[in-house]
């Protein structure tokens, strides 16, 4: 067993519950084809990852790689998802940040190709009130909207430039790609995903019926 894989071993209860939470998703069919990406805290500089290319409906903490960011450049005894620079970004910015979760739903790609520009505010749903920090369906949820990009340091850039009107919403939407969200925990991660993959279906709906963005 090599040194990445008794690492995770160790880190079993963080494993199984992201796993758990990966096949969820999968379940879903908001992670087609091994898209998306998955990680958890597990210390101030770290965090386990899961791996490029790996079927996140067939999950186990054998797919997942510790991440470090302690010493500058990201450092892994593997290949993480392309995108784990955005994750551990994502962390710094915010340290009770504990998981962040990464899909590319249908409903979410095609919104993110509707939107014209930078944002797209909410108001009027109920559900707002599952995100962190809504507490009314006439509360304002501004959803931030960035270009995709293969230079996901540059993208990371792009959100940390943008953090205070980001961070409202514990999500961001990558045009033509999918949603990133994060929590507090695992368990408000998971919630804050399926609150806004039902907003976003909501506001496609409202779309489709009404002819306006």
């Amino acid at each position: 067993m090599n040194q990445a894989a008794q690492h995770v071993q160790q880190l079993n209860p963080y494993a199984i519950a992201l796993c758990a939470t990966g096949r969820w998703i999968a379940s879903r069919h908001w992670v087609p084809a091994t898209g998306g990406n998955f990680s958890i805290r597990t210390g101030e500089h770290s965090a386990l990852v899961t791996a490029s290319g790996k079927d996140k409906g067939q999950l186990s903490p054998q797919d997942l790689l510790p991440v470090s960011w302690q010493q500058g450049p990201l450092q892994c005894d593997g290949t993480p998802s392309a995108e784990t620079a955005l994750h551990a970004r994502l962390y710094q910015l915010d340290h009770q940040i504990k998981a962040v979760l990464h899909t590319h739903s249908v409903h979410s790609t095609v919104f993110s190709r509707l939107l014209p520009g930078t944002e797209h505010l909410l108001t009027g749903y109920e559900m707002q009130k599952a995100i962190r920090g809504q507490h009314s369906h006439e509360d304002s949820c501004p959803l931030t909207v960035f270009d995709n990009t293969q230079d996901i340091p540059a993208l990371a850039d792009a959100v940390a430039e943008r953090w205070q009107q980001v961070q409202t919403a514990s999500a961001l939407l990558v045009r033509g790609h999918g949603l990133y969200v994060w929590g507090q925990s695992l368990e408000d991660a998971k919630r804050h995903l399926e609150a806004w993959e039902f907003l976003i279906h909501c506001e496609l709906e409202r779309i489709r019926l009404t002819g306006h963005v």
